[in-house]
């Protein structure tokens, strides 16, 4: 199912990501071509003019400037004099593409107004026109000259900078299938980084479905085992197999709550009812709440409480005695016989600081964190059937909803300290 998201993912984003460089390739490639049709036209023009130019200061037309400048300029020239080509032509032998040159000489008559054909000696200004046909750059050209009238037609051959252009075709071609390569690649590994957390929760969703059915399951066993053997069994069997029921139930009942609260967590729906409450108050409270139990355990509990109180705390008491209840209740359910636990309140820095320590076996590094996992149990607890490894879940839970945080770590001489951080502002 992943993998093939995956897939399709990466399909999706390198599809979408390279349509849009491929527009935007085309729209940066239009734009320089047409920026270099236009220089280069605008040289031609250049070039053109200053030959115009030059031709008007001259009596005598240089075959070695005519030549230097058809080399330069990689222009194609036909001048005439009064109608004769120049001796230039005869003597050089070069070639020339005539058809180009009548297409020109039609399309200045017949579109642009010049004639070259039709002139009058008694013109004293130059008249030219310049226009593009395919293939080439034209400018005609009629222009007064000692004893008569030059004409001049004046081609520059696009064949270079079409070369210019399809060079510069296939570098955006290059670049942009480079561009697609290297989208492809990033999004393969960004769209997998990207579904990796939604793979690990549908890994611990599956897990958690898993262990609660299992854990409903026990006690529903239990509870069909018991009522199944109410018929058959005698009155004083009967009302023990109705009180194991009765407990199971109990304990199914638990068990639902917890994750109704772990649900609530998850959808962002758990409400706080804070007020402001006296911490140290709420640590005698369950002092006294736990104090039989514990001495009819055999375990010594302590509370220890600062010397000057600590300003109120604006938090849900219930919830917090919530959290109280269950390290306690993890706490006793590891300490040895005779075991001791220290409930104890401090001030920080911008926070009050709880902490239920106890002298029990202590928590590997390696279980710090996973104890907090939900239906986590280490293997000292798990014939124990009150836990069902959601407690320290919740606990979590509600001190990240009063913007605080629960940790473990070793007591000194032996055991865990849980510590309850919540903010005082």
């Amino acid at each position: 199912m992943f993998r093939k998201l995956h897939i399709q993912m990466t399909l999706f984003s390198s599809v979408v990501t390279s349509a849009i460089l491929v527009v935007m390739a085309l729209v940066c490639l239009l734009i320089s071509e047409s920026s270099i049709r236009e220089n280069s036209y605008m040289t031609f023009l250049n070039n053109v003019y200053s030959c115009i130019t030059q031709l008007e200061g001259q009596t005598v037309i240089s075959h070695r400037w005519l030549q230097n400048v058809m080399s330069t300029y990689h222009l194609q020239i036909e001048i005439l004099d009064n109608g004769e080509p120049l001796y230039f032509y005869s003597i050089t032998g070069q070639e020339q593409d005539e058809a180009a040159f009548q297409t020109a000489l039609e399309l200045s008559r017949d579109s642009h107004g010049l004639n070259l054909e039709n002139y009058s000696s008694a013109q004293k200004l130059t008249r030219s026109a310049d226009f593009r046909f395919p293939g080439y750059y034209a400018c005609t050209a009629l222009i007064p000259h000692a004893g008569g009238m030059l004409s001049m037609i004046v081609l520059y051959p696009l064949d270079s900078l079409q070369a210019q252009l399809n060079t510069q075709r296939l570098a955006f071609g290059a670049a942009v299938l480079g561009a697609i390569a290297a989208v492809t690649v990033f999004s393969w590994f960004f769209t997998k980084k990207m579904i990796r957390p939604l793979e690990k929760s549908r890994k611990e969703q599956t897990a958690f479905i898993a262990a609660a059915s299992h854990e409903l399951r026990s006690p529903l066993a239990v509870i069909q085992s018991g009522l199944s053997a109410i018929p058959q069994a005698s009155p004083e069997r009967a009302g023990a197999f109705i009180e194991m029921s009765l407990r199971e139930c109990r304990r199914m009942s638990r068990l639902i709550q917890d994750l109704l609260s772990l649900s609530s967590a998850d959808n962002h729906t758990w409400k706080l009812e804070a007020v402001p409450c006296e911490l140290d108050t709420l640590l005698l409270e369950t002092y006294e709440k736990y104090e039989n139990l514990t001495k009819k355990k055999g375990f010594r509990l302590a509370v220890s409480l600062p010397d000057e109180p600590l300003p109120p705390c604006t938090v849900d008491a219930g919830k917090i005695a919530q959290i109280l209840a269950v390290l306690l209740d993890n706490a006793m359910s590891y300490v040895p016989e005779d075991g001791r636990i220290l409930l104890s309140l401090k001030k920080e820095p911008g926070s009050a600081v709880i902490s239920v320590t106890d002298n029990g076996p202590g928590i590997p590094d390696s279980e710090k964190e996973a104890i907090f996992q939900r239906f986590y149990r280490s293997d000292a607890s798990r014939n124990d059937k009150q836990h069902f490894g959601l407690g320290l879940c919740i606990a979590r839970e509600i001190a990240l909803l009063h913007k605080g945080t629960l940790t473990v770590s070793d007591a000194s001489g032996g055991g865990a300290v849980f510590t309850l951080r919540l903010p005082l502002s």
